[in-house]
């Protein structure tokens, strides 16, 4: 079994704040699979980095660092559509809750003054999900 896997959730220290998020139960789940560590922030953005929202303007969603205002939804969507391109045989992903990037369904949507809106998915994430129907994409919540 081929699993895309958060590289926060994996114990790669990747995140904004420098840190990672290691998940014992996604470890111990795929023990055993080929694991692709993934993080679509980490490779353009680097870490620790500015954190990043997901926002909503006149119906448009983009990724947007909180203090600059620089929009990095198109180098987000370039690292997503490379593990595409490289890994179209997964066959399950495991991604971050919550992540601007990775949240399945619990990432904060906001506006242009950080009100929040409501919840979805990532940038990553809706890729993922569009391009990858017929396997189990959950985040660590799910495990």
């Amino acid at each position: 079994m081929k699993v895309a896997v958060s590289a926060c959730l994996w114990g790669e220290i990747c995140r904004y704040d420098g840190a990672c998020k290691e998940n014992l139960h996604v470890k111990k789940r795929f023990e055993g699979c080929e694991v692709v560590l993934f993080c679509p922030e980490a490779p353009v953005l680097g870490t620790p980095r500015e954190r990043i929202s997901v926002v909503c303007n006149e119906g448009q969603y983009r990724t947007i660092g909180d203090e600059s205002g620089r929009d990095v939804t198109a180098l987000l969507q370039e690292q997503t559509a490379h593990l595409i391109a490289e890994h179209p045989d997964l066959d399950a992903i495991v991604l971050k809750s919550k992540s601007p990037s990775c949240g399945i369904g619990t990432t904060p949507i906001v506006d242009a003054n950080q009100t929040l809106l409501r919840y979805g998915n990532g940038i990553a994430a809706a890729m993922l999900l569009e391009h990858y129907r017929h396997i189990e994409i959950i985040d660590e919540t799910m495990v």
